[in-house]
């Protein structure tokens, strides 16, 4: 075997070996980040969109807020809307994403697009919604991508997120994109919890400082 072929077995042996390891150890991770075993099992009312889904990731993160305080930054999502609270260089075109609560985004109703592409009207629409608890968007026969707010106390909050898709046919020019967004989309999704979550706490702090500092209303004494 000449040194070229030798070459050639170790890189195909070397990536191979690579690829176990990425789907025994870090795709079960990055399908599941954050959740529990409890949350992944779950079934969601989207699920029924896409009951035998090629993709299925379900992600959660715990929020020091209420969920008054994170439906807003969830609502106002969208290309060219909020942004994703993402990768804004390639989710939002450039644009950052928003820091504040923009309330002519806040209207969002069932079957409402939420933008992929700016200025666009590309992407998921609205099925289901519901104020302050859950969201649910669909592409029909590609995606579906739920959102769910559940109190853990009165000052903390779990936020699940679902997607599941379907892919193209093997011989679809649209694979490799598909393959290549499903394996990194849990860079961007990561970023976009941990982006709600900091804006959320940080409303949510803003709030509870503003109460504690507003002056106390003196005790009326029976006449």
């Amino acid at each position: 075997m000449g040194p070229v072929r030798r070459l050639a077995l170790a890189a195909a042996v070397g990536g191979a070996g690579l690829l176990a390891v990425y789907l025994r150890l870090v795709r079960p991770w990055t399908m599941r980040w954050g959740a529990t075993e409890e949350e992944v099992a779950r079934p969601l009312p989207g699920d029924r969109i896409l009951p035998h889904p090629g993709f299925s990731a379900t992600r959660a993160i715990t929020i020091a807020a209420r969920p008054e305080d994170i439906w807003p930054w969830l609502v106002q999502m969208g290309s060219g809307r909020a942004g994703w609270y993402a990768i804004d260089r390639l989710d939002n075109a450039g644009v950052p994403s928003a820091t504040e609560i923009i309330s002519e985004l806040q209207d969002l109703k069932i079957g409402d697009v939420i933008p992929m592409v700016v200025g666009q009207p590309v992407g998921p629409h609205v099925r289901d919604l519901e104020p302050g608890r859950r969201m649910l968007w669909v592409t029909e026969g590609q995606l579906s991508w739920e959102w769910l707010l559940e109190p853990v106390d009165e000052q903390t909050t779990r936020l699940l997120n679902r997607i599941r898709g379907t892919y193209p046919p093997l011989w679809s020019r649209r694979m490799l994109y598909a393959i290549a967004a499903s394996t990194g989309d849990i860079v961007m999704n990561r970023k976009q919890l941990r982006g709600i979550k900091a804006r959320a706490e940080r409303l949510a702090q803003a709030a509870t400082s503003s109460l504690a500092q507003a002056p106390s209303t003196p005790a009326q004494v029976p006449q």
